[in-house]
């Protein structure tokens, strides 16, 4: 039984003076517990995709049509009136034919008299 005590003694002043030097290669300690067993290695931890952003689409526009002026009128045009024609005695052409005339513009009917 002395042999058991001292050496328990001898043991604690060695692990005392392990454990006091910095630079000591081994370690001693007490581990309660058996071995730690993992069957399936640890997976990460689960990395959260947000969801993509929603898709908004939008009707499309009607479809707009402008309609394009009427071109600058020729300062030596005639006035027009819906369904006359204007005949110039001097170039003795019918307009648009003749874009000025020397003398005033004469209307004429579009359409010609029906003839009996």
């Amino acid at each position: 039984m002395n042999r058991f005590k001292a050496s328990i003694a001898l043991l604690l002043i060695a692990s005392a003076g392990v454990t006091a030097n910095a630079y000591a290669w081994a370690r001693v300690g007490v581990w309660v517990g058996g071995p730690v067993y993992y069957p399936y290695p640890v997976a990460p931890a689960p990395y959260y995709y947000y969801p993509p952003p929603p898709v908004v689409v939008q009707p499309a526009a009607p479809t707009q049509y402008v309609e394009q002026g009427q071109p600058a009128a020729d300062p030596g045009a005639p006035a027009q009136q819906p369904g006359m024609w204007y005949y110039c005695e001097s170039a003795r052409a019918y307009y648009p034919y003749v874009k000025q005339c020397s003398d005033a513009w004469r209307p004429v009917p579009a359409t010609p008299p029906p003839s009996n």
